[in-house]
């Protein structure tokens, strides 16, 4: 027989880490290479560098703005708990909760931060607290006390901690850290360039020799502003080597700039048309990146049930008395108009040609089946009957009582065409007289 397996034990944690700041020191492309070289480590992985560094990358707005966008388009999907095909009353209200919202939202994080871990409160009603990441060795399957240490609790043997994420995968942001490291450099140029050339530069010169006019000239150039002012002798040569021949708008760091941007949205959104529309793109454009926009939002959506679905979380909500024996999270299905038109056509004459069950135009069209379905379908189907037995005459197509009267002259003119109305009447005026 095989061994039972011992039941998994509560423990609390997260009160005992020892937690470190954020290191906040310069970062560049060398502080990169050092913090995934650590995390790779076969021997002796560790994360704490890596994550500060992305802690440094996430300042960026355009890049946290994508990545909001990526998870709102997920949470804000209708959630449901459906068990026995039918949704399981008391469960709205954890579906709408600020606390079920935030765990939907740290699982989600797990795909730019490589993981994510939630340690959950015994007591009455749902509570928990996140797990610093920098504590968090996938590698061995531990939580540390020490952001470098290498001993801890094992999370896969304790009942209230849920870990996501994988030994060797370090996120989505890892790819967008060297993209916003070369958009920050960038940026302090770019604003180098405009504090130099954005106001005009202020060049006196005075004779070498003469030196009251000097101290004069600097008393007077002093106090008419802040501006970059610059005193020479006249007999010497002064040129700014500046590079405002080809770079006279400064589009050279702006080029840069909204370079990385693309690059990050291609990461995150796997498209760059839904986010700016910088290049003037077109309307068919825009909608075919919606699509791939909407393929990234449905696996989310999958990879987020399956979190939420899976054995252990469910064990979870299970302590806290939730009604989830047997049943399943599912997302509410939404309604596409734009494609429903064009799917409504392909179906109905589909239809002309080989019978579609009921059922199908209700999944697919959102249609709610009535209780008394077949009761209304019976009624449908003999009002038809009804119908075919004894068919109504078409409106405007009554025809006329069958009688055994000859039509009279007028009648028959009166069903003439204009032209054998004229003819006639050409040949009644060319007759001969009798």
């Amino acid at each position: 027989m095989p061994k039972e397996k011992a039941p998994l034990k509560t423990e609390l944690i997260v009160n005992d880490i020892r937690l470190i700041s954020v290191d906040r020191t310069m970062k560049d492309i060398k502080s990169f290479r050092t913090a995934l070289r650590t995390a790779e480590s076969i021997y002796f992985p560790n994360r704490t560098r890596l994550y500060d560094l992305y802690e440094d990358v996430l300042l960026d707005g355009h890049l946290t703005g994508i990545m909001q966008k990526r998870i709102d388009e997920v949470l804000n999907k209708e959630l449901q708990f459906i068990s026995n095909d039918k949704e399981v009353e008391g469960m709205e209200d954890l579906l709408q909760s600020e606390k079920f919202i935030e765990i939907m939202r740290e699982i989600m994080l797990s795909k730019f931060w490589g993981l994510s871990g939630l340690e959950f409160q015994p007591g009455a009603e749902l509570d928990f607290k996140v797990i610093p990441r920098k504590h968090i060795r996938p590698e061995a399957g531990i939580i540390s006390l020490e952001q470098s240490g290498y001993e801890g609790t094992e999370y896969n043997k304790v009942s209230n901690i849920f870990v996501i994420g994988k030994p060797r995968d370090f996120g989505l942001l890892l790819q967008c850290s060297v993209y916003a490291i070369y958009k920050k450099g960038c940026f302090a140029d770019y604003a180098q360039y405009v504090e130099l050339f954005g106001q005009p530069i202020r060049v006196a010169k005075y004779d070498a020799h003469d030196i009251k006019t000097k101290t004069q000239l600097k008393q007077v150039l002093d106090e008419a502003g802040s501006s970059l002012a610059l005193m020479i002798p006249k007999q010497a040569e002064f040129e700014i080597m500046d590079g405002k021949t080809s770079n006279s708008d400064g589009q050279l760091q702006l080029g840069l700039i909204n370079g990385c941007n693309d690059e990050m949205s291609v990461v995150i959104l796997a498209n760059t048309e839904t986010t700016t529309n910088s290049k003037g793109g077109s309307n068919a454009k825009s909608k075919e990146h919606g699509k791939q926009q909407l393929a990234v939002t449905k696996a989310d959506m999958k990879f987020l049930l399956g979190k939420l679905n899976s054995k252990k979380f469910l064990d979870i909500l299970a302590s806290y008395g939730l009604p989830v024996a047997g049943g399943y999270f599912k997302f509410e299905k939404e309604i596409d108009i734009a494609a429903l038109a064009e799917k409504v056509v392909i179906d109905s004459t589909v239809a002309m040609q080989v019978p579609i069950g009921d059922d199908y135009w209700y999944d697919t069209y959102g249609i709610p089946k009535p209780d008394n379905y077949d009761e209304l379908k019976a009624k449908m189907e003999a009002d038809k009957q009804t119908e075919i037995n004894n068919p109504k005459p078409a409106i405007g197509k009554e025809q006329p009582a069958k009688t055994n009267k000859k039509p009279s002259q007028n009648d028959a003119e009166a069903n003439m065409s204009f032209i054998d109305k004229l003819r006639n009447s050409l040949a009644d005026f060319f007759a001969p007289a009798p």
